[in-house]
């Protein structure tokens, strides 16, 4: 089912949650809304779900607007992060009640309706468990069978809302993959929430990232971020590092010396903010690049994260090699070294973000691959 979503408004007293969201859903896409807290994920989600009314605007289900119906009308599967499973009831009776609580009309025959609830347990990969009690499952199993009981319906579309952030990290990974699966075999529209950068690019065809009631950007997952639209898709993607610098002709200039060379992209001469991961910063051997000292180091597992200084305005900036750099003999605390940037983004400056402990405006995040400004 294609879902249009137009000017959506919905504020909760003086709050705007929502400010006039735009949204196209194709049939069969699996999408993430990503943001921080408060940026409107869950109330764009439960206004689609109808558990949420808006104050203004369309939610079109294949071009019928169902803004205003109520969510027993919608055809909606919803599942909730603490799972809202029936305690008293068994596996089988908790994934077989919507089918139970239909109008007599719509209802089955219960002997199809216990078949139906017997295959999506199957398909959840909880055969065998049929009998059991939400206290006698872990959490992984109740979170598959509250998908089961969401998909019970034949939904016209599937909403999830952090339906992985109970769990730990471990379930989690293994649940993500699941779901990548049990997406390609049903093929249902599926949208779901989540704060996690690494679970929204892991499972989403498309990721749509909110701030303030707003979409920052839309795109498939590599559009979101090797080409992130704004400072603040960059930041909430990565860990990133942002240096104060100036172009002029065509090159980024730090402390009056040239750290890069703008081959083939267009920023006006000026101020800049270079927006770089630690990831994309390597060590040089002369040429152009960023004069540093290396403050700490520390070894987690294959990687070594390293703190250095910049030799100029002293700027702290965080940096990460690959295990093999440990053997450089100059890589020591004290040691001076220049940095190639391999990638990196250009804006237009704004106020700093607030500093992180080192007293930097370091955010968080992962690492690009190709260049872009």
């Amino acid at each position: 089912m294609d879902i249009q979503i137009r000017k959506l408004h919905k504020s909760f007293g003086d709050f705007n949650a929502l400010a006039g969201v735009d949204l196209d859903i194709a049939s069969g896409e699996l999408i993430a809304l990503l943001g921080p807290s408060g940026s409107g994920k869950t109330t764009l989600l439960r206004c689609i779900a109808g558990l949420e009314f808006p104050d203004r605007g369309e939610i079109r289900f294949d071009g019928e607007d169902v803004a205003e119906r109520p969510v027993r009308e919608r055809r909606v599967g919803f599942v909730f992060q603490h799972y809202a499973l029936f305690r008293h009831m068994s596996v089988l009776d908790n994934v077989a009640f919507g089918l139970r609580v239909r109008e007599r009309r719509e209802r089955q025959p219960e002997a199809l309706i216990r078949q139906r609830a017997r295959e999506l347990i199957e398909l959840v990969q909880l055969a065998g468990l049929e009998k059991r009690y939400p206290s006698q499952l872990s959490g992984g199993q109740k979170q598959r069978v509250a998908l089961a009981r969401a998909l019970a319906i034949e939904p016209r579309v599937l909403l999830l809302d952090e339906p992985f952030g109970a769990l730990d990290a471990r379930v989690r990974k293994d649940l993500r993959q699941w779901l990548r699966e049990l997406h390609r075999r049903t093929g249902y529209s599926t949208l779901f929430v989540t704060h996690d950068q690494e679970e929204a690019l892991e499972l989403a065809d498309r990721v749509v990232i909110m701030n303030h009631g707003a979409i920052e950007q839309i795109g498939s997952v590599d559009e979101v971020y090797e080409r992130p639209a704004s400072p603040f898709v960059f930041d909430f993607l990565g860990d990133t590092n942002v240096l104060r610098a100036q172009v002029h002709e065509r090159r980024v200039q730090f402390d009056g010396a040239d750290i890069a060379v703008l081959d083939g992209r267009i920023h006006p001469d000026g101020a800049a903010d270079v927006h770089v991961r630690p990831g994309d910063l390597r060590l040089g051997d002369g040429g152009i690049g960023l004069d540093v000292v290396v403050q700490s180091l520390q070894r987690t597992g294959p990687v070594v994260r390293a703190v250095v200084q910049t030799s100029g305005s002293k700027a702290p900036v965080r940096v990460e090699w690959p295990h093999l750099h440990h053997d450089v003999p100059a890589l020591r605390p004290g040691a001076q070294l220049r940095l190639r940037l391999l990638q990196f983004s250009l804006y237009t400056p704004q106020s700093r973000p607030p500093t992180s402990s080192l007293g930097a405006p370091i955010l968080i995040g992962q690492e690009r691959r190709r260049d872009h400004a």
